[in-house]
């Protein structure tokens, strides 16, 4: 289990590769990619949510229209081609795009033109055919749900499946037989983009897996509303007869968020799943499995107990805490799965039974440093009070990169808080690598680091700030960032600690 051996490693996004395609992808800058960190004796790659995104959501991975099929922007143009679907001549009047951020109005047009040329050209020969249809039988308990949504999201410009007329909504047989047959084109060419987009990752995790480089997934605890998810199970969600939200997931206020955060996701309604042996709940968590060496949980609390919030309400200060079936999920699923490599995140105010349930089944938590100084010795995210149960990030995919945080987020009683933790003077050239240094020499069992706190990277290489709904998730890399002295500290603290 590669959870229970000593190591270190890169969180980095598909999306933040180089790619001269606009986004980061499975093709070359991937596989270049994975030859830096196995140079840097990293054994772990963390991503974001490989799952679908759009713009009505701010291209959030973590609001997608389904959890277990894959975003088609990470299909690889160049390896379309080495598979004859595209020829040279289609990719030769690629646009110039940016290289530090991705465009994804300028993205999702070029792509989808390639993709109908490559589309058309599967159809048009026997290559992979087979394979093909292996593929849409293996996963067609997902697949056809789909397809068959974004065929129909398409035709209602967009709409809200509840908006899509009650026998669709209900999904009536007949009706669904008849969407089936009118949109069978689009449902094919879906089919077909998820096909080439497992392919091209399974064949990237097989690479980086042969050279003892192994993948952590990401799995949001939700679903959005408006998903072929709760589409296709809506009895498994705390809906009302018309599909709307009875009840929706956040948080209750606190320090940082006086009316807490409303996330409007639909609750579950754990009776109906606890019916079932939570049958849901393991095919997504074996899809996972079966595509990532290990899987983080966010807002793994929830699992536990979660914030319950009428969805007649505006803000999340009126909600309860409602408890969830916790040990009774837990034992059934990890019954069913031999090995269960599961970080939970557990970031925020935790409360002794989510900590006891993390103790009764072994799952490892999260430790992020830019949380560690400023109120005590106790806090539990200084290395001292780690223990190897643990996974700690200098930063995690919502924080400011180290430098950024360091230069605009803490005054200079902080600063001098973390120059006496550490044991010598800092400043904005070197508070990286010490930040780093304290990661890889702590206890814990992993350390994951961002790829813009290795490269030393200041504001402008934020990920994600959140409740703020634009430019979000849209930084890159640039490719001559990406050069091996770059890995040199990384590496010699990765032997120095013994993460090699």
């Amino acid at each position: 289990m590669i959870l229970s051996r000593r190591s270190s490693g890169i969180l980095l996004h598909i999306s933040s590769l180089p790619s001269k395609y606009g986004i980061g992808d499975f093709g070359t800058g991937a596989y270049q990619f994975a030859d830096l960190l196995i140079h840097a004796n990293q054994h772990l790659w963390q991503l974001l949510p490989l799952t679908p995104t759009d713009q009505s959501s701010g291209n959030s991975p973590y609001s997608s229209s389904s959890l277990m099929a894959g975003n088609t922007l990470f299909i690889s143009p160049e390896l379309l081609r080495t598979d004859g679907l595209l020829a040279l001549k289609d990719l030769r009047n690629c646009p110039t795009f940016p290289n530090n951020f991705v465009d994804f109005n300028s993205v999702y047009t070029y792509k989808n033109q390639l993709f109908d040329i490559a589309f058309y050209n599967f159809q048009s020969s026997n290559n992979h055919k087979n394979e093909y249809e292996q593929f849409c039988f293996d996963n067609a308990s997902w697949l056809n749900d789909y397809a068959l949504f974004v065929a129909l999201k398409q035709h209602f410009h967009g709409k809200a499946w509840c908006h899509w007329g009650d026998s669709l909504r209900k999904r009536e047989p007949t009706a669904l037989m008849i969407a089936t047959s009118v949109h069978s084109f689009q449902i094919e060419r879906e089919k077909f983009l998820q096909f080439q987009f497992f392919k091209q990752w399974s064949t990237l995790k097989q690479y980086c897996n042969a050279q003892h480089l192994f993948l952590i997934g990401d799995a949001p605890i939700y679903c959005s509303h408006d998903s072929a998810d709760v589409w296709a199970n809506p009895e498994l969600f705390n809906l009302d007869s018309h599909g709307q939200p009875i009840s929706v997931a956040g948080v209750p206020p606190d320090y940082f968020s006086p009316k807490g955060q409303r996330w409007g996701n639909p609750l579950y309604n754990w009776e109906e799943l606890k019916k079932s042996g939570y049958n849901w709940w393991i095919k997504r968590l074996e899809h996972n499995f079966n595509h990532y060496d290990a899987v983080r949980i966010d807002h793994f609390r929830g699992l536990v107990a979660y914030w319950e919030i009428s969805a007649k309400e505006k803000t999340a200060i009126n909600g309860r805490w409602k408890l969830a079936p916790a040990e009774d999920f837990l034992m059934t699923i990890t019954q069913y799965f031999k090995d269960f490599p599961v970080i939970a995140e557990d970031l925020g105010t935790i409360t002794p039974d989510v900590k006891n349930i993390m103790e009764q089944f072994n799952l490892p938590g999260m430790k992020v440093l830019q949380f560690a100084f400023g109120d005590s010795s106790e806090n539990p995210y200084l290395p001292h009070n780690y223990n190897q149960n643990s996974v700690v990030y200098s930063g995690t995919h919502d924080n400011n990169s180290t430098r950024g945080w360091y230069d605009s987020e803490i005054n200079k009683s902080m600063k001098k808080l973390i120059e006496n933790y550490i044991g010598q003077k800092t400043d904005a050239k070197n508070i990286n690598n010490e930040i780093i240094r304290l990661a890889l020499s702590s206890v814990a069992k992993q350390a994951i680091i961002p790829l813009q706190d290795v490269l030393g990277l200041g504001e402008e290489s934020r990920m994600n700030t959140p409740s703020t709904p634009k430019n979000n998730w849209q930084w890159r890399v640039e490719q001559s960032f990406l050069r091996k002295s770059k890995f040199k500290s990384l590496l010699e603290m990765t032997k120095l600690y013994g993460r090699a």
